[in-house]
């Protein structure tokens, strides 16, 4: 935050007449979270230049930030006008619908930045995610192949993928990709507690309850949940906490 406190000050020395240096400032400014500041410069870049696209985008960040959604909608459609591939835009806009729990629109928008940007495995989680609610599961779980090709690494990808397989009670499966995830993130509470939570839909009592006791090592501070988890260990689970 310093440095680009620094940058944003240099080059605001050198030309306020380049939409690149107002939106500069403006970041620094959203970096320390002063919203609305941070918007007056990225409005100023638009100004400036009406044609570029970026401080569109981020003018749209600043407004989910705010809980201005409505807005936000209007400056991602703005960037898209002005230049269609834009795909920060296409997922801008996804990313909205996804909070609204609006699924179908935000399918088509990810959808629509994957096609500019296929090679984004965040794109490809997020399409997963609403893929999942819409209940194609085999495809989301097919979009999740195709971000840990991108980026083989990632937990989260992983994670996400034992997830859905544990809603459609594929829980071998589940606890194999949990498992790879636990190699990669091995001081990860939530993964023991899913570990756990598997273990005990498999009827591996005694494996569920050392992954529930990992868990809670790893978390003793917010525990409430691994806490009740390991109280109901002996109960049937009535329903599954949602992913």
């Amino acid at each position: 935050e310093v440095e680009l406190c620094y940058l944003a000050q240099r080059v605001s020395e050198f030309d306020k007449y380049s939409p690149e240096v107002w939106c500069v400032v403006g970041n620094c400014f959203s970096l320390q979270k002063e919203h609305e500041t941070a918007l007056k410069f990225f409005q100023r870049a638009i100004q400036v230049d009406p044609e570029f696209t970026y401080a569109y985008t981020l003018c749209g960040h600043e407004f989910v930030a705010n809980e201005d959604l409505e807005k936000a909608i209007c400056m991602f459609r703005n960037a898209i006008q002005c230049d269609s591939r834009h795909y920060n835009a296409w997922f801008g806009i996804g990313s909205i619908y996804t909070k609204q729990e609006k699924f179908a629109l935000a399918e088509y928008h990810f959808r629509r930045a994957l096609q500019i940007n296929p090679q984004s495995s965040v794109l490809y989680c997020h399409l997963s995610l609403a893929l999942y609610e819409n209940k194609k599961f085999d495809e989301a779980l097919g979009m999740l192949k195709l971000a840990a090709h991108l980026e083989p690494r990632n937990p989260q990808v992983w994670f996400q993928r034992a997830t859905i397989l544990m809603s459609m009670d594929k829980n071998d499966e589940a606890l194999q990709e949990l498992l790879d995830v636990q190699a990669h993130s091995p001081k990860e509470a939530q993964v023991y507690f899913w570990m756990g939570k598997v273990c005990k839909k498999l009827g591996r009592i005694d494996e569920a309850l050392r992954y529930f006791t990992f868990a809670l090592d790893l978390d003793p501070k917010d525990n409430t949940q691994i806490k009740n988890a390991l109280e109901r260990l002996e109960q049937a689970d009535v329903e599954e906490e949602s992913f």
